[in-house]
């Protein structure tokens, strides 16, 4: 997962660089120039061209650490919720061809779980068919309560079920999905750790009311990543979950870096801002994605589509210059003189796309029948 000659390791002195900057934006002013601005890379452009230099070397890779291991991995990643979940023998060829747009392109990380429909089984049979199903990093969940407190039975159940449709012996990250019961789960996340079954233990939520849980297990000591919202609109995770993650070196994954296509959905009909350009966002979902992995305490944004084209763009935020602080300042700026933004908090997720799968499925006939 490491490639250390053709990548950009932003992730420099995390937790310095919050405290630093307090609550604000950790975007800018990392030490040894280790993030590319948009001035910066227009400079280095220039004098590249004016030395000769080869114009079709390709940009290299932002990488991030992680903080558990030292290792390194593309700060983008593949979300599978809702948008990789097909009813068994529906087409998804298309979805096949996402996993090797993502792969191709540089992404290492997939992120799934077993409540994300038929996400784990195409996952797992479309990494296989690749050759790449022992080089991913995967990063699933556990949804479990037991039969009783403290009953491991159901959660071994479900890590057995992961592992033959992912077609791996050993998770890389397992989250407690949600937060459900977490004060059983958390400990025996951490014994499967020690077993080898998993390497890392997570945390995820998916909405703010729920940071501060999420914060205050990160300051327990006890977590090595937590997946939280993040983006453009929805700041709120620079509270306290990011500064905590910051200072105890927890690694962050962020869901709904896109807000679920929302984002996209009111800026439609709207061209970039001719600013764009300066850090290399050719298309929305490029400016949207290097706003988010710009803040070097995130490890790994996790965008999802079951789109090849939209893949393609996706995976296009992971080179080129990042904007610095005043940039990210300015990206905001500009989003706020777009209709609808301040309100995308009210909008459905997946506006005006429907993704017909078993929990698509499974939810339309619990609504007939309680009609």
């Amino acid at each position: 997962m490491s490639e250390p000659e053709a990548n950009i390791n932003v992730d420099v002195s995390r937790r310095d660089l919050m405290k630093a900057m307090g609550q604000g934006l950790a975007a800018g002013a990392l030490a040894g120039g280790s993030l590319v601005t948009g001035q910066a890379a227009n400079a280095q452009e220039a004098a590249a061209g004016s030395a000769g230099a080869a114009s079709a070397a390709p940009d290299p890779m932002i990488v991030r650490t992680l903080p558990a291991s030292g290792d390194t991995v593309p700060a983008i990643g593949l979300g599978t919720f809702l948008t990789f979940d097909r009813i068994p023998g529906a087409p998804r060829d298309e979805l096949k061809e996402v996993v090797r747009t993502y792969w191709d392109g540089g992404a290492r990380m997939i992120d799934t779980s077993p409540l994300y429909g038929t996400a784990e089984y195409s996952v797992g049979a479309f990494t296989s068919e690749l050759g790449i199903s022992q080089q991913v990093l995967l990063s699933n969940k556990i949804w479990s309560t037991g039969e009783f407190a403290g009953d491991e039975s159901h959660a071994l159940r479900s890590l057995e079920q992961s592992k033959g449709r992912l077609w791996r012996e050993q998770i890389d990250i397992m989250h407690c999905h949600s937060l459900t019961n977490v004060d059983a789960i958390v400990p025996i996340l951490r014994a499967w750790k020690k077993e080898g079954h998993i390497r890392y233990v997570g945390v995820t939520y998916h909405d703010n009311l729920y940071h501060d849980a999420l914060a205050s297990w990160i300051e327990r000591g006890v977590v090595d990543f937590v997946q939280v919202n993040y983006s453009i609109f929805n700041r709120g995770a620079e509270n306290r979950v990011l500064p905590a993650a910051a200072d105890k070196s927890v690694g962050v994954l962020v869901n709904m870096p896109l807000e679920k296509a929302r984002l996209h959905k009111i800026v439609d009909g709207h061209t970039l801002p001719d600013f764009a350009g300066e850090f290399g966002a050719e298309n929305w979902s490029q400016f949207f994605l290097k706003w988010v992995i710009s803040n070097p305490i995130i490890t790994c944004a996790l965008p999802s589509t079951s789109n090849p084209e939209h893949a393609r763009e996706n995976i296009g935020a992971l080179r080129g210059p990042l904007p610095d602080q005043a940039m990210r300042q300015r990206m905001i700026r500009h989003m706020e003189t777009i209709p609808g933004f301040a309100d995308i908090g009210k909008m459905p997720w997946y506006p005006d796309k429907a993704y017909d799968g078993t929990i698509r499925r499974a939810q339309s006939q619990i609504r007939a029948r309680a009609a």
